[in-house]
């Protein structure tokens, strides 16, 4: 037999004949009728998991990593309101089943079954993947992800008490909600854990409300590596400003009292708590996984020796709530309903097609209030003398932070937020003034942790804020990428789009600044913002089109409910002139604020014929540094700012080249994984005909000094790959 066989063959067999492990007797506030439904959920649980497996045997079912021996969770869950949200550890059946009994009308085992069936009627993940998780529970759905949700449940808590001062329209969570966020031991040492951890002591230290509780789920195992005795006690017992509590997880009694006590720690005091639930593991890490084969015998028939069910049962004879015959009978009694329950789930719909599976990349719409805007009282008190400014031609940097400005203005659910944003107004001076005008609760200056920063982002986003989360250096993206592709970019996917996280990510980046910083001040790779399926990522060229094109990120995040990446370009934040000194030719007026670039409308600058040279960012002001020699050389040329980098607006682009008889595609990325290797597919596959090349960055990191351009397209390179692509092919 199998260790899930043996678990079940055990539990018939010493129920029947009344040999039940020791242990406390039955202390605390568990009333009866509670007891009884909460060992109700775990035979739910567990008869869940032996289903899954049965069904993943059969060809039926596709994930078999299983709560059993996390019961416990089941009391943790009805120590909490439904309306707290929950970001849940993959082992925590228990508490989600338990919680579906606070709300009318759950039909949990079958949601359960469903989508352990993949079926395309599960309704959280639509078939997409096996997933925790529902929108009437408050439960954003968590894959087998290594501690990744914990820094948007900070961001989520945080979200609470900036909802009382600025309640979004589409706020779900009410003033005195907790949030609630589950893991294991093991990835309790993850560096995203402890940034987690770390992010909540240090905001809870300031007296900052943040009303979350953490939950350690501690069975001793990381899929075959144990966790030391008594680490998590030793390393988070005396944290500050992390309030310390602990239970025996086999032990519904202690759980369900002492969760009691650290929910109400964290609700009345709005401070986060962490709560070490100890717990055993049954059966190993998956259905795969034989514990006997890393793990003692012995050892592995302790732990199933401890089995919470049968101290659940125990414990219920003792408080007189419910006698182990009857125990036995609502064990098999589930057994018996969840079978059949999965014979019918397994009949339902599965996804088919890419058009099935790709539904949800996409959220939907969502209805807003309408605005017109501040009105210019409201403006002219903010802005104060930049109001005169905006009449002039300005650089790039501070049509951006006017940008910003009106967007805080006209929508109060905007929050901003990143390192030295506030006090400071950025490294660049981006966000000077912000703070002064709309106060730290609106432009929060953080700590130096990138995962912070959007986990603060993505769960404030989820709560109906639209963060503007910034990141100073496009190179320290990568501190926290998993943080947009793994959490922000997948959770419409998860949900079947019923929940979401819309919000603009400023991002500082890309090369040419001169002699400053080197690669992780000018790095200029772009790859893994545009491999994010749903994610949208935009660069500006000059101040105006960085206006509009925010305006445009705003509503998409706002209205459409997308992510948004926005790429600044640091070394055209100052730029002032384009041909020769002073003539101030790459500056720009203030845009209106009711004007907008549309996404997916590209620039066009000029008429040629001859070449279109498809560019973007940077190569915007080098392509028209290079357009006067190219003219007096006979080539007529209209240059083309993609703007909009993924996805590629192909339908605009080829509108734009439609007459053209040569592409230049110069792009200030690398040339392996870069921008032009989408663009070159793309006219390749639709006009063939027409002559086309590119010019790239090299495969490099950007030098400090003399050479910071020394491996980026450059104005001669452009006019040079021109003559060569249009005298080689006329």
């Amino acid at each position: 037999m199998d260790r899930c066989e043996i678990v079940h063959a055990n539990f018939l067999r010493r129920v029947s004949a009344g040999d039940l492990p020791t242990g406390r007797a039955p202390a605390g506030p568990l009333p009866r009728h509670l007891a009884v439904s909460l060992f109700r959920s775990a035979c739910v649980s567990r008869a869940l998991d032996r289903q899954s497996r049965a069904m993943q045997k059969a060809g039926q079912g596709f994930y078999t990593i299983g709560s059993s021996g996390h019961e416990g969770l089941s009391a943790v869950a009805a120590a909490l309101r439904p309306s707290d949200m929950a970001f849940l550890h993959y082992r925590d059946a228990a508490f989600q089943i338990a919680r579906a009994q606070q709300v009318p009308g759950q039909t949990i085992t079958r949601d359960m079954l469903l989508s352990f069936a993949s079926s395309a009627e599960d309704p959280i993940s639509g078939g997409r993947h096996k997933v925790l998780g529902s929108r009437s529970l408050v439960i954003p759905p968590q894959t087998s992800t290594i501690a990744s949700h914990l820094p948007k449940a900070v961001g989520a808590a945080y979200s609470i008490g900036a909802a009382r001062r600025h309640r979004p329209e589409h706020a779900i969570l009410p003033d005195d909600a907790i949030v609630f966020c589950s893991f294991g031991d093991a990835s309790a040492n993850h560096s995203t854990a402890q940034g987690a951890f770390n992010t909540a002591q240090w905001t809870s230290y300031q007296s900052s409300p943040l009303p979350l509780l953490f939950c350690c789920e501690d069975n001793g195992i990381g899929i075959s590596t144990k966790t030391p005795k008594g680490w998590i006690a030793a390393t988070f017992g005396n944290r500050p400003g992390l309030k310390y509590f602990a239970c025996d997880g086999l032990d519904i009694y202690d759980t369900y009292a002492t969760a009691l006590a650290a929910a109400d720690y964290v609700r009345t005091r709005r401070k986060p708590a962490f709560l070490h639930v100890r717990t055993i593991r049954l059966y190993g890490h998956a259905g795969a996984d034989m514990p006997t084969t890393y793990l003692p015998k012995e050892e592995v028939e302790a732990e199933e020796a401890n089995d919470p069910l049968l101290h659940s049962v125990r414990l219920l004879e003792q408080a007189g709530a419910l006698s182990p015959a009857d125990a036995l009978l609502i064990y098999q009694e589930t057994l018996a309903r969840v079978s059949r329950v999965a014979a019918e789930a397994i009949t339902r719909p599965r996804l088919k097609t890419a058009s099935d599976v790709m539904a949800a990349i996409v959220p939907p719409r969502r209805s807003c209030r309408p605005t017109n805007g501040p009105t210019p009282q409201a403006r002219a008190e903010v802005f104060g003398a930049d109001i005169k400014a905006m009449s002039e031609p300005q650089i790039m940097s501070r049509l951006i932070n006017w940008a910003l400005t009106d967007l805080m203005l006209t929508y109060p659910e905007v929050v901003k937020m990143g390192e030295d944003v506030g006090r400071k107004g950025g490294v660049y001076g981006v966000t000077q003034k912000l703070q002064a005008r709309f106060g730290p609760d609106r432009v929060i200056d953080t700590l130096l942790d990138e995962q912070s920063i959007l986990g603060l982002a993505i769960g404030m986003a989820q709560n109906g804020f639209i963060p503007v989360p910034e990141i100073q250096f496009l190179a320290y993206v990568h501190n926290a990428e998993d943080q947009i592709r793994g959490e922000a970019a997948t959770l419409s996917f998860f949900s079947n789009g019923q929940f979401s996280n819309p919000m603009v990510i400023r991002i500082a980046g890309l090369g040419y600044q001169k002699g400053f910083g080197g690669h992780f001040h000018n790095d200029n790779s772009l790859a893994v913002l545009r491999d994010m399926p749903g994610v949208i990522l935009a660069v500006p060229s000059n101040g105006a089109d960085a206006a509009m094109m925010l305006r445009e990120c705003m509503r998409l995040a706002r209205e459409e409910q997308r992510v948004v990446v926005f790429v600044e370009p640091i070394a055209l934040y100052p730029m002032r002139d384009l041909h020769e000194e002073k003539d101030g030719a790459w500056m720009r007026r203030y845009p209106d604020p009711s004007e907008v670039i549309p996404y997916g409308e590209v620039g066009i600058d000029g008429n040629g014929t001859d070449l279109a040279i498809v560019t973007f960012g940077n190569g915007c002001y080098l392509s028209q540094q290079a357009r006067p020699e190219l003219q007096a050389a006979g080539i007529k040329t209209r240059i083309i700012d993609t703007r909009w980098l993924s996805p590629l607006p192909t339908e605009a682009l080829n509108a734009a080249v439609a007459d053209c008889r040569h592409i230049l595609i110069v792009d200030e990325t690398r040339r392996t994984g870069g921008v032009a290797e989408g663009l070159m597919a793309h006219f390749v596959e639709s006009a063939p005909q027409v002559p086309l090349a590119r010019l790239t960055a090299a495969d490099s990191f950007i030098a400090t000094g003399p050479a910071y351009a020394a491996t980026l397209p450059s104005k001669e390179q452009i006019i040079a790959a021109a003559l060569t692509l249009i005298g080689g092919k006329q």
